[in-house]
């Protein structure tokens, strides 16, 4: 292949996702037709519109982990000291990384952008993510272990000629992805690589735990249930603990609702004994004055001495004579 002047192969308009398809042209039944290389740069490039995001015969497509897993990771990924609204995430999306070769790409099970323009609306959803149209590399990508793709993943297979690049050499060398992780949903082994100056560097994880600093958050392995499936699984953590998925977010706040329904009843409960001590206490002390005025007009003492003996007012005399109700 000739490449253009390279002063030049940048003044040409490069594709966006609007111009690249979601289903993979290479699939059986569609023909693809490769421009000219010497007249490549001179077309508008595609778009996520024109490149494809389904691969039936591509090793490692989605089962069950590959679903829950990068669906954890995404609903528990708030870093505190970044914007969540710059925050793309994405999982089993395609990822176009050479203006070059269009249809080159890797589909990584999970990936993190920093500074990804965010859509609101469902017509701009994105068909794949096409690193010339973003202009922003992936922050951090997550590849899941399985048996037909660990050895790429791990960076153990070689390119091949004619074809494209290893996903190691895409990640580290191509998109200088600064930070990749690999899980295994059967070994539960955790590795991260952070990027040197030329290389991926492996980290040491104390404790299964990756922490970032400019997000103020980490991803860690956490051994529990997700969506009722017990386990071990990744997911972010910030300073205050594991970040709750939405679920157990509903649930703490329907036990917190509970313990305020329960304090609330329980305050209930005390007012009213309190209330029914204090009328007990008005009871026994009325019976105790009522039994008192009796006795002392058997001793023929008259209403205004019995109020003075007993500290009351004549009219309270009367009432207790006759059993009248307190007020």
């Amino acid at each position: 292949m000739v490449d253009p002047d390279p002063k030049q192969r940048w003044q040409q308009p490069l594709p966006t996702m609007y111009d690249l398809p979601s289903e993979f042209p290479e699939e059986p039944g569609v023909p693809v037709v490769y421009p000219d290389p010497q007249y490549r740069w001179q077309q508008p490039l595609p778009t996520m519109y024109d490149l494809p995001s389904e691969f039936p015969e591509e090793l490692g497509l989605p089962d069950e982990f590959h679903i829950l897993q990068p669906n954890l990771l995404s609903e528990t990924c708030r870093p505190s000291l970044y914007p969540v609204e710059d925050c793309f995430t994405a999982q089993d999306l395609n990822l176009y990384y050479d203006p070059r070769h269009v249809l080159w790409h890797k589909r990584p099970d999970w990936f993190l952008v920093l500074g990804a323009q965010r859509v609101d609306h469902q017509d701009a959803l994105r068909w794949s993510y096409v690193t010339w149209q973003e202009g922003v590399v992936p922050f951090l990508i997550v590849e899941l272990l399985s048996p037909g793709t660990a050895a790429e993943d791990l960076g153990q297979t070689s390119r091949a000629p004619d074809q494209p690049p290893t996903k190691w050499q895409v990640y580290e060398q191509i998109l200088r992805v600064p930070f990749y992780v690999l899980f295994s949903r059967t070994t539960h082994e955790f590795r991260a690589f952070r990027l040197g100056e030329r290389h991926y560097e492996e980290l040491v994880l104390p404790e299964r735990r990756l922490w970032f600093e400019s997000l103020g958050c980490g991803v860690g392995v956490w051994q529990g249930s997700y969506q009722g499936v017990a386990g071990q699984w990744l997911r972010w953590y910030d300073p205050k603990g594991w970040i709750p998925t939405r679920e157990e977010q509903a649930e703490a706040e329907r036990q917190r609702a509970e313990a305020e329904r329960q304090r609330a009843e329980a305050e209930r409960q005390r007012a009213e004994a309190e209330r029914q001590r204090a009328e007990q206490a008005i009871a026994t002390l009325e019976q105790t004055q009522r039994d008192a005025v009796q006795r002392l007009l058997a001793l023929n003492l008259t209403p205004a001495q019995i109020a003075a003996a007993l500290s009351l007012t004549v009219g309270e005399v009367e009432r207790l004579r006759t059993g009248g109700l307190g007020d």
